[in-house]
């Protein structure tokens, strides 16, 4: 396996470096999952914004995402990663993997640099995948074959308490509850009205794990940080996630999983200035506690 995550350490105008250096940086993010851009004169929003932009790919912009997650746009590209409170652990999970619409490649960029903890987990899901499939062959089939359903009740408002806070207002993009329905119907999910006008939704059968182009199998979903983490005054996160024929996913089926992430994960201590390129389809990602002030921004790749 390549070094992970690779590291272009360098000085200058980290832009002006992509635009001219795009071809190497895809294949080093090809073999190793995720790049590390370290030294590069990245001093605020504007210039992470064009540097992605020098990136030269198509924007995947979170107001038309399905993200559960709370966030603020910063410019038209870049928003802040997840607005949960500092002392919320987000566990790994590929980004929007429990929606059928998500993104091919992530950009994070640390702006200031936590005081205290803060780091954000990356882990290679190919690798997940081989380590479950020769040590649980059965288990490894059955999220293969059988797929995954997610479910999450979505608050009538955006609650930034939550990891899980985005209003479903604001997820579908819509005013009024017909339009909710109607928004559902058409991405093929399931649906129930809760008290206050909060929303619970079931998604259709997606995957759980992804073949690459060069054949290489990713355990590509959402399932460690859904069955971890989807808990506040709304959700129970043992109740988030069913195989698809509707048999709920315990934790005697997590139990591996979530192991092998843990061991295979790699802590990125952020400096300031740092920038990661991260391919959605075979890195997971997450963040760690902190204490004092961090603020990492991101930027989606359609």
């Amino acid at each position: 396996m390549s070094a992970f995550p690779h590291v272009i350490e360098a000085q200058g105008d980290l832009a002006a470096y992509i635009g001219a250096n795009k071809g190497a940086v895809d294949d080093h993010l090809s073999q190793a999952g995720a790049v590390l851009f370290r030294g590069f004169d990245v001093p605020d929003a504007q210039a992470f914004d064009a540097g992605i932009a020098s990136y030269g790919e198509t924007n995947f912009t979170y107001a038309k995402s399905l993200s559960n997650a709370v966030r603020v746009n910063v410019t038209e590209r870049v928003f802040t990663a997840n607005e949960a409170p500092p002392e919320t652990r987000i566990h790994l999970h590929h980004e929007m993997a429990q929606t059928p619409i998500y993104p091919s490649k992530l950009f994070f960029y640390c702006e200031i640099a936590p005081g205290e903890g803060g780091a954000t987990p990356l882990c290679r899901s190919d690798v997940v995948y081989d380590r479950l499939l020769a040590d649980d062959p059965a288990l490894a089939a059955a999220f293969e074959e059988r797929g995954v359903r997610y479910s999450n009740t979505m608050p009538a408002a955006d609650d930034a308490g939550s990891g899980q806070g985005r209003s479903w207002r604001s997820t579908l993009g819509v005013d009024t509850r017909e339009a909710a329905e109607a928004r559902l119907k058409e991405l093929g999910y399931d649906w129930e009205w809760q008290e206050g006008e909060s929303l619970r939704v079931t998604t259709p059968v997606l995957q759980a794990v992804r073949i690459l182009p060069d054949g290489r199998k990713t355990f590509f979903n959402q399932l460690v940080a859904a069955f971890r983490g989807w808990s506040d005054t709304r959700n129970e996160a043992t109740k988030a996630v069913r195989f698809g024929d509707g048999e709920l996913i315990t934790a005697d089926h997590m139990a591996a999983p979530i192991a092998l992430s843990e061991e295979l994960t790699y802590d990125h201590a952020w400096q300031a200035g740092d920038v990661v390129l991260v391919d959605n389809f075979l890195v997971m990602h997450g963040r760690k506690p902190f204490v004092g002030k961090r603020r990492v921004l991101a930027s989606l790749v359609a």
